[in-house]
């Protein structure tokens, strides 16, 4: 085993390492874990409750515990605590007044709840006996599925948790029925002879257990601080005016987002001080209809096509109020079109480009030649006058350096094609027919063959 190297098992929030001898060392790591807490009220003490302590194990399991062992602890230590069969050893994550608050959230009475207890910090080889026990899991949770997919079940394991002292585990899956376990958990105890606990999980805390990344680009919420789970219909979709579309709406879990609850009441309450426009709105131009509206701006876009939303035009709640209340008195709105035409609005969004235009990335259809001393591109009229002294003593350095065709005497210059003495022609009947030109290479199997064009005249 390297001891170099760091474990960060985020799933229980600690960094697993070895020193020099072969020490084992666990701390707690508070950035890598799933539903970290932070105590807010460190510092403030409180004489009541001052030996209740918030302990967490792997994933998203907590738990509050009580202090009989008479030892000073903090957060980060980790401890071994009371399990129903034998001891388990977790991490304390809270202590002091805020552990009061947890235990309202999680609807605890003090006063008639009994407390498991915290025996003592964990030493050397509980620690060792714990890194043996999660050391199985992944093992466990592969054999799991071969089981019960052997027994044809419908359901899905998606984690094992061992506890501290490695003599039970508990087993998180997926169904959507009733599923007989009788049969399994027989089979479980003979393969891995340990006690086992079946947990059934829904699919958003199957989610939370895995992690990952949002469409947002952040870690998943119920990965990161949801610890309680709302019902999500499409109805808060409806009216954020949400495209009803499965692909967009659902999670990872492939249920609907919990986002999507965020900021329903928000619209909720924004939409009271918007009208009812189920009716179309009679103006002097004719019937517009509502096509979509801006809940949170407050401003209510109409068409008069259904079908068309191109020619569309803005009005605020006010102004549908008032022309409501015209139509009720059996009159009709101001011309929409004449105004749309004469006014002149400015775009509600500036990009951060500004006014440049989005084309001047576009090529211009002309290929710049990018060889050394090839720019063909013209010169300007006042690069021509500046550069024409130049140009000329270049040529006449040019032409003194090497001459030209044209300044070479004639006998010396090259002949033309016609000048040159024509090449001796080979009469026809001594040329080589075109059909065996490609057969050079066969070392003249076919010089016996006669040519292809003397055949139809023999």
């Amino acid at each position: 085993m390297d001891y170099d190297n760091k474990n960060h098992d985020c799933s229980r929030g600690c960094i697993v390492d070895r020193d020099n001898t072969g020490m084992l060392q666990v701390a707690y790591d508070r950035g890598c874990c799933k539903l970290s807490d932070y105590n807010w009220l460190a510092g403030i003490d409180e004489d009541k409750y001052t030996d209740l302590y918030e302990v967490r194990f792997k994933n998203t399991r907590k738990l509050i515990y009580h202090n009989e062992s008479g030892q000073m602890l903090k957060e980060g230590d980790l401890v071994v605590v009371e399990a129903t069969n034998g001891h388990d050893l977790g991490i304390v994550t809270l202590c002091g007044v805020v552990v009061l608050r947890q235990m309202i959230r999680r609807k605890i009475n003090p006063e008639t709840y009994q407390f498991k207890k915290i025996y003592r910090k964990a030493k050397a080889l509980d620690l060792e006996r714990w890194q043996e026990a999660i050391a199985r899991e992944q093992s466990t949770m592969i054999r799991a599925r071969q089981i019960a997919a052997g027994l044809g079940l419908e359901m899905k394991i998606g984690d094992v948790e061992f506890q501290g002292d490695g003599t039970k585990a508990i087993f998180y899956y997926i169904a959507d029925e009733r599923v007989d376990f009788r049969q399994l958990i027989k089979d479980f105890a003979e393969e891995f002879h340990i006690r086992i606990e079946m947990k059934q999980i829904g699919a958003r805390q199957e989610a939370g257990l895995i992690g990952g990344i949002g469409v947002c680009g952040r870690p998943l919420c119920c990965s990161k601080f949801m610890a309680d789970f709302k019902s999500i219909t499409t109805a808060a979709a409806r009216c954020q005016d949400l495209a009803l579309n499965p692909q967009k709406l659902a999670g990872q879990c492939s249920k609907l987002k919990c986002c999507i609850n965020y900021e329903a009441s928000t619209y909720l309450d924004a939409r009271k001080s918007l009208p009812d426009a189920r009716e179309p709105l009679d103006f002097s131009d004719g019937l517009a209809y509502l096509v979509k509206t801006d809940v949170l701006v407050g401003t209510m876009w109409f068409s008069f096509d259904k079908s068309n939303m191109a020619n569309m035009f803005p009005l605020s709640a006010e102004q549908v109020m008032q022309i409501r209340e015209l139509n009720r008195q059996g009159k009709k709105g101001d011309p929409v079109i004449e105004k749309s035409k004469g006014s002149d609005d400015t775009p509600e969004f500036v990009s951060a480009v500004g006014d440049d235009s989005i084309s001047r990335f576009d090529s211009t259809g002309r290929k710049r030649n990018r060889g050394r001393g090839r720019d063909r591109r013209r010169p300007s009229d006042d690069q021509k006058g500046r550069s024409e002294g130049g140009q000329q003593a270049s040529g006449q350095m040019r032409n003194e350096q090497r001459p030209r065709e044209e300044n070479r005497p004639r006998e010396e210059q090259r002949p033309r094609e016609e000048n040159r003495p024509q090449q001796e022609q080979k009469p026809k009947e001594e040329q080589r027919p075109r059909g065996d030109r490609g057969r050079r290479w066969q070392g003249g199997r076919n010089n016996n063959r006669r040519p292809r064009g003397n055949e139809n005249k023999a």
